[in-house]
């Protein structure tokens, strides 16, 4: 198997969790956070974060375009949490000068399942990952408000679909890099090999 080389948008969120989950993945992980680097690698994680900071701090670096072009140009990408607010073509309640990368025809809502108090864990049904429920740990959790056509809903909680996969592109409103279990990413490093083929 091939060991294809993701980055991991470092501007700010959990970086060091979805390094180790790559890696346990098979993949070959890199910090990400100038134009120069987002060009060394085959493809990105967007981490959990706070979305607004993410988004200023992506157009400071430089990054906000590139990383358009690239995805828009097919680049697999995987988002998890504010990295799926980051990934969807629309958010139904944005910051002021907040913007996404865009590229899954999905609209969000930020911080949807409730406020850092309002945090819980629930295991979910994942289209695509065997072995059982996958923990879903929500954290100022985004959901997914609606989806077009082009986007497949892979699970969903309390009605709203919480991971969308979209051709190359997967979201999740959990973190999946905060439990150990490497099946989610698992899953976006075949995808990413996949598109190398």
């Amino acid at each position: 198997m091939s060991t294809p080389k993701v980055g991991v948008l470092a501007l700010q969120g959990d970086v060091r969790e979805h390094f180790a989950a790559l890696a346990a993945a098979g993949a070959e992980v890199s910090a990400v956070r100038r134009p120069g680097e987002l060009a060394d690698v085959d493809a990105l994680v967007l981490p959990g974060g706070e979305s607004t900071t993410m988004s200023k701090l992506a157009i400071a670096f430089g990054l906000m375009e590139p990383l358009r072009e690239r995805v828009h140009a097919g680049m697999p990408a995987y988002g998890s949490c504010a990295g799926m607010i980051m990934l969807a073509d629309k958010i139904l309640d944005p910051r002021s000068g907040q913007e996404t990368v865009g590229g899954i025809d999905m609209i969000v809502r930020r911080n949807a399942f409730g406020r850092q108090n309002e945090s819980f864990e629930a295991p979910l049904e994942l289209s695509g990952v065997g072995g059982g429920p996958v923990e879903g740990v929500f954290i100022r959790a985004p959901w997914v408000e609606s989806t077009g056509a082009r986007a497949e809903t892979l699970a969903s909680y309390d009605g709203h679909p919480v991971a969308v996969r979209q051709s190359r592109l997967l979201a999740t409103s959990f973190h999946p890099e905060l439990t150990g279990d490497h099946r989610v990413h698992a899953l976006f490093v075949d995808m990413v090999r996949e598109a190398l083929a």
